[in-house]
């Protein structure tokens, strides 16, 4: 299990990580290779983007692209912790990542944060964030488990990972192949039992009562 506490203190940010300077072309191409992978796995991507004010590059958040033509309700994805290079995260045994995470919501563009799917949005933006910088300091595995502090009033973020790979397709950025980690919020007693019985037995156990790989926990424990 991973503990982020250490992100509240100094963290890296990517621009930190990479050795190499891009030009804007190899950028350019390398995120149109992206988004081909990306929607080769999710399906076509929404046109529209939530950009962060301050760059992930240099300390931000991470900009939100939205997946609403796969499975039911609306995937995200990241799109900044892959470099043209192939470089970024600490690989795990899928090589190099970006995070995925799922909402039932249907896509809600818009700046009402009253909408149902503004809170969760702003949720998973936060937690792709915080995870994001967290890649590049540690090797985060699918089937491990993560725990993201919060204020005090608040409780903590629990979490569990696992390789998105539906139907076998591969997440590929030209002819380099990668991995897509599944970012998905479980409850604490179902992130207790993955740490002590396994994240696999916890994931079937999310599947058979049809809540893998939502993030929404307007539902009760699969442990009640």
């Amino acid at each position: 299990m991973s503990f982020l506490k250490n992100l509240f203190g100094r963290k890296k940010s990517p621009k930190e990580v990479i050795q190499k300077e891009f030009t804007p072309e190899e950028y350019e191409i390398h995120g149109e290779q992206k988004q081909e992978g990306l929607e080769y796995v999710l399906e076509k991507m929404h046109d529209s983007v939530g950009h962060a004010i301050i760059p992930f590059s240099v300390g931000g958040a991470v900009d939100m692209y939205y997946f609403p033509n796969g499975i039911e309700g609306t995937g995200f994805a990241t799109m900044e912790l892959i470099n043209p290079d192939g470089t970024g995260p600490i690989p795990n045994r899928t090589g190099t990542y970006e995070l995925v995470a799922f909402t039932r919501l249907p896509l809600m563009v818009s700046d009402d944060e009253r909408h149902p799917f503004s809170p969760i949005e702003r949720r998973i933006c936060g937690i792709f964030t915080t995870i994001g910088f967290y890649s590049f300091e540690a090797k985060l595995e699918p089937l491990e488990t993560a725990e993201i502090p919060q204020d005090e009033e608040e409780p903590n973020t629990c979490l569990i990972f696992d390789e998105w790979k539906p139907d076998g397709k591969e997440f590929r950025i030209g002819d380099s192949k990668h991995g897509l980690l599944l970012v998905m919020e479980v409850f604490r007693d179902e992130m207790e039992y993955a740490m002590k019985n396994g994240g696999s037995k916890l994931i079937e156990k999310l599947k058979e009562k049809g809540h893998y790989p939502y993030s929404d926990l307007n539902r009760k424990s699969v442990l009640e």
